[in-house]
């Protein structure tokens, strides 16, 4: 436990061109590069040959973000929050700081 955003967390987008949207973090890539994957969020369409059995046609993908081009959305007040840390019961846990209330 030491990342602010982890999966399944929903996220709002605060730079680049998908500027504004939600989205539920699928995947927290924690190498050096810090990025997320967020659905909806940076598509990618890829143009795809009919080969063989294999069907043609354009996939539609996401692609990774940037972990510092996201924000957590509180869904309790509507607005996107800063995580804090806190002890509750000698276990560390995440809380968003405009309501206050626990995420984990």
């Amino acid at each position: 436990m030491g990342m602010k955003i982890v999966s399944g967390d929903n996220v709002i987008v605060i730079s680049g061109d998908d500027k504004g949207k939600i989205g539920k973090v699928i995947k927290v890539i924690k190498d050096k590069s810090h990025k997320v994957m967020v659905s909806g969020v940076n598509l990618c369409k890829k143009h795809i040959k009919q080969n063989g059995n294999k069907k043609g046609g354009i996939l539609v993908d996401e692609l990774s973000i940037d972990i510092s081009n996201v924000a957590f959305f509180d869904p309790k007040n509507q607005v996107r929050t800063r995580v804090g840390f806190k002890l509750l019961d000698n276990n560390k846990v995440r809380f968003a700081k405009s309501s206050g209330e626990v995420m984990d």
